[in-house]
């Protein structure tokens, strides 16, 4: 069992496992708050639009660019709260780091 667990705290992979359960849990509330607040403000900011429907047509297909902005917001929140989650409760400790061989 010793073993098992220097495994894991060698690889990282305690912080890569709560990186995962927290981006997972926290993103639909992302979802929404880009949907429902962050978008209708950008909307009202830039006269009263839909940023989710803004898109053009390029022959016959539409490119949403709204869609993909509220995608790259949603990221940039969910990286920020990870990244911010994991500094807080210094899981960064849990990392044991490798002794360099001699």
């Amino acid at each position: 069992m010793r073993g098992f667990i220097d495994f894991i705290r060698e690889r990282g992979v305690m912080g890569l496992a709560i990186g995962f359960i927290l981006g997972g849990a926290i993103s639909k509330t992302v979802a929404s708050l880009v949907e429902d607040i962050i978008n209708p403000l950008i909307g009202l900011a830039l006269g009263r639009i839909n940023l989710v429907d803004k898109a053009f047509n390029l022959g016959n297909a539409a490119i949403k660019y709204g869609s993909f902005i509220s995608a790259i917001i949603n990221f940039i929140i969910i990286a920020a709260v990870v990244y911010f989650g994991f500094k807080i409760l210094k899981l960064e400790k849990l990392d044991k780091k490798k002794e360099p061989q001699k």
